[in-house]
């Protein structure tokens, strides 16, 4: 009937939390942005995104930091070389030494990789198997190699998006997460818009696949270069900044609790500040036989995210945007079941409630706590793993079919490779994976004999119940249509 992040799963209540204090990881989302910096502080976005992103954060990240930096030659006559301690902070330090280098000027780095565990070893913290150095190597000849071409350069959209991308790629590498990124670029923006076309780019194909990417949308603009992007590759996405800083949700007045927010989350059902993260949770309706019932389950859901904003992070910044927000996602997941078994008049009726009920949870537990009211409170997520654990459709995505295949990446050295050989998976080898310990698994799911797929629902209706959505009980800032970018609007025919 709900169901939290399979990370926060696997750390609460263990030592990364209990001793480490590692709260972060309890955490789904995150968003920082490469503006404001000066120099000297450029490195931070960089460092943010892969810290949490081993932690299992996803993040979301904007290129508003074009231009603001030139990069520069690092200083050879004084080469150093730095010892990689074999821990998280290790790793992210050594990508802050290189960056260091080339946006300050301080002395070239090259490194020793002798501390870091070899692979297959077990991590006992962060679960998985070691990777060896290699992946952390790989990452740190690419992003020399993208910053040498650029030595007296102003730093571009592109060398940006490239770091983060290659930092997303040594994290999957890594065995940590699969981990999820987010990029947003100026919607005028030529070199962004074609980053995903490998036809152009085709030496980013390699790590280009590590972000969506989306553009900052204003009402009433030229679409027309986009959507041509858009019929090639379904990206970029379309972020209506305006719309996600005023609205909670569509059917209230503007109410501008949001007015500080530069971006959002890897799939954009949050808009966050810089720095901020979000705790999602995910309640599935269809599951409940009654009202009444989802009440119970809301109460749950909620109380579990409010403690989450309690637990403090390693980030001074983080720690002070979550103390002012207390951000919360509380979401829905199976509504084209939910729509089968129980309709959309009732739909309306319990996302309504059910949003008021919420409300009214977070003022008593606000009292209890000490804190302040989160500034959102629900979403709708696209969702992914958590509803297929559920057995649910994803947000309020339709299936393509009934029955299909899923395929799921993993680890060549873990347990599950042999279970699933045994079992008779369809396995094959992960094609871009960097030492071929990458596997895929082929695995056969229905979705339900009576739900309707996207074949069976006309695109309006899909806009329309993402508009339905946005006015009862959520802003939904991107969704994708069978590849049609959907423009947020207050009209609803969903009624």
């Amino acid at each position: 009937q709900m169901c939290i992040r399979d990370r926060s799963t696997w750390a609460m209540g263990t030592r990364l939390t209990e001793q480490k204090h590692l709260y972060a990881a309890l955490n789904n989302c995150a968003f920082v942005s490469t503006g404001n910096f000066a120099a000297e502080n450029f490195t931070k976005p960089f460092v943010f995104l892969m810290d949490m992103s081993m932690l299992g954060v996803g993040v979301g990240f904007d290129t508003k930091g074009a231009e603001s930096v030139i990069i520069k030659r690092p200083n050879s006559l004084d080469k150093i070389i730095i010892t990689i301690e074999d821990s998280r902070e290790g790793w992210v330090n050594s990508l802050k030494f290189i960056l260091h280098s080339y946006f300050i000027g301080t002395n070239e780095v090259s490194f020793d990789y002798s501390k870091i565990r070899p692979k297959g070893i077990l991590l006992k913290t962060f679960g998985g198997i070691s990777p060896g150095p290699s992946p952390l190597k790989e990452l740190h000849k690419g992003v020399q190699e993208v910053l040498n071409k650029n030595v007296d350069r102003p730093i571009t959209s592109r060398t940006i998006v490239d770091i983060m991308n290659m930092i997303g790629k040594c994290v999957v590498s890594g065995n940590i997460r699969r981990t999820a990124e987010i990029a947003f670029g100026e919607a005028d923006d030529t070199e962004f818009l074609g980053l995903k076309n490998y036809t152009l780019n085709p030496e980013r194909a390699p790590y280009g696949w590590a972000s969506n990417n989306s553009v900052f949308a204003k009402l009433g603009m030229d679409y027309s270069k986009i959507c041509e992007s858009i019929e090639y590759n379904g990206e970029p996405g379309l972020c209506w900044l305006d719309n996600m800083r005023a609205y909670s949700r569509f059917c209230d007045p503007p109410d501008y609790k949001d007015r500080r927010a530069d971006g959002g989350n890897p799939c954009l059902e949050q808009t966050l500040e810089p720095f901020e993260m979000c705790c999602l949770v995910e309640t599935f309706p269809f599951a409940h036989s009654s009202y009444k019932e989802f009440e119970d389950t809301l109460h749950s859901a909620f109380l579990y995210s409010k403690a989450v904003t309690l637990g403090l992070s390693h980030w001074e910044e983080t720690n002070e945007v979550i103390a002012r927000n207390r951000r919360i996602g509380c979401s829905m997941s199976g509504i084209a079941q939910f729509l089968d078994k129980f309709g959309l008049h009732v739909l309306k009726e319990w996302t309504q409630k059910g949003y008021e009920f919420i409300q009214g949870v977070d003022e008593k537990l606000s009292k209890a706590f000490g804190v302040c009211r989160s500034i959102k409170t629900t979403c709708v997520k696209p969702s992914g793993t958590v509803s297929l654990l559920a057995g649910a459709t994803p947000g309020l995505h339709f299936p393509e079919s009934r029955y299909y295949i899923r395929r799921v990446r993993f680890g060549r050295d873990t347990p599950l490779h042999e279970a699933l050989l045994k079992a008779g998976y369809k396995i094959e080898v992960e094609e871009h994976s960097s030492d071929g310990q990458g596997m895929v698994v082929e695995i056969p799911v229905t979705a339900g004999s009576n739900v309707r797929t996207v074949k069976d629902v006309s695109m309006w209706e899909q806009l329309a119940l993402a508009a339905f959505l946005q006015e009862n009980l959520s802003l939904i800032h991107i969704c994708r249509c069978r590849r049609y970018a959907v423009c947020r609007s207050r009209w609803s025919p969903y009624h």
